[in-house]
């Protein structure tokens, strides 16, 4: 519907007496009345082109009409009259007039409401439309920050999480300094300590390797008098050193303890040790046959140890050799050592016992 542009009619009557002549003189000035559409003449009613028309032409006529009248010059004595049928002339007319601006009032107001509720309700649902787009991409920017929102979470929760455990773990990488640290103090004192510590041992291995080459000239110059003494200025040497036995290859040294100075079967390979020796061993019948011929019963004495022992559940000698069962067959138990007698041979007894013992050795090839 278009809108329209109304120009109101303006009507203006004045009266000029004149006193000398006492002729009325009424001028009317009237404006154009025009209604007009913004948009196009097609859209205006014919009907309103026409009652403007007619509005018009009488306002015209009227005019003219008082022009008229305004330029005959009547007497003084005619003017009441002539002003009372001018009155009641145009009474009619501006009736009519006043009418007809107020029905087309009427129909301007009643198409200026109705442009308005259709451009009202046009408004209203572009503006529905727009809401409910402008809602849905809300609505979608709402599921997307909340998804984002959610995975943001779950990040943040990682992240906590991580945080927490690299907090639990620098706290342990602390601790574990501090130890650390204390550690390298302590391994730094007890370095110092050991250095002062070597340089000690160091001068005592220089110290023993000095007194191990003294000894070892004493005890090689004792050895040859040990084994081959002196006779009217000339040396004999023999296998066995003085108070030794020779057999084969072997030398043996029997020692008749009396009962208070008996020892136990460790106790006596510690003696024989100290003698440069070790408890004998008997690999054949001829060795056998001496060591026992030499075992003399004596007063106190039940026996003498010979390098023989249980272990692991079998006898061996003191030199990791098995015994052979040609030698001696006597069930081995744990705990027992051998011993051996003129007049009884080789016996099993208990190793804590306390006996004389025969130490053996590798004779010297002279």
């Amino acid at each position: 519907m278009a809108e329209a542009e109304i120009n109101y009619l303006s009507v203006v009557f004045k009266s000029n007496q004149n006193p000398s002549s006492k002729v009325i003189k009424e001028e009317t000035v009237y404006d154009e009345v025009k209604g007009q559409s913004k948009s196009s003449k097609q859209t205006s009613d014919p009907n309103d082109k026409k009652e403007e028309e007619t509005v018009y032409d009488e306002v015209k006529q009227q005019h003219k009409t008082s022009e008229q009248s305004a330029d005959t010059k009547v007497p003084a004595g005619f003017s009441q009259d002539s002003d009372k049928i001018d009155e009641e002339t145009r009474r009619p007319h501006c009736q009519c007039l006043a009418c007809c601006l107020g029905i087309l009032c009427v129909i301007l107001l009643s198409g200026i409401i109705a442009m308005m509720v259709h451009l009202k309700q046009t408004c209203d649902a572009n503006e529905l439309k727009q809401l409910k787009d402008n809602l849905t991409a809300l609505l979608d920017v709402k599921v997307n920050l909340t998804n984002r929102n959610q995975q943001l979470s779950s990040e943040n929760e990682e992240l906590n999480r991580n945080y927490s455990n690299l907090q639990v773990q620098y706290e342990n990488l602390t601790q574990a300094y501090s130890v650390l640290e204390r550690n390298i103090t302590n391994l730094t004192a007890q370095n110092q300590e050991l250095e002062s510590q070597r340089d000690n041992l160091t001068q005592q291995i220089r110290d023993m390797e000095t007194k191990w080459k003294e000894d070892n000239v004493t005890r090689a110059q004792w050895s040859i008098d040990q084994y081959c003494p002196k006779d009217n200025n000339r040396r004999t040497c023999k296998a066995c050193q003085q108070g030794w036995n020779n057999n084969q290859f072997s030398c043996y040294a029997v020692n008749n303890a009396e009962r208070s100075d008996q020892k136990t079967w460790e106790e006596a390979r510690e003696n024989c040790t100290g003698k440069n020796s070790d408890l004998a061993v008997i690999v054949n019948e001829a060795q056998k046959k001496f060591t026992t011929d030499n075992s003399w019963k004596q007063a106190g004495i039940s026996g003498y140890w010979i390098g023989l022992k249980v272990e692991d559940g079998r006898w061996k000698w003191v030199d990791g050799t098995n015994l052979t069962n040609d030698l001696w067959n006597e069930p081995p138990v744990n705990g027992r050592c051998a011993t051996s007698l003129q007049s009884q041979g080789w016996r099993s007894v208990n190793c804590t016992d306390k006996n004389a013992w025969i130490c053996g050795k590798k004779a010297l090839s002279v």
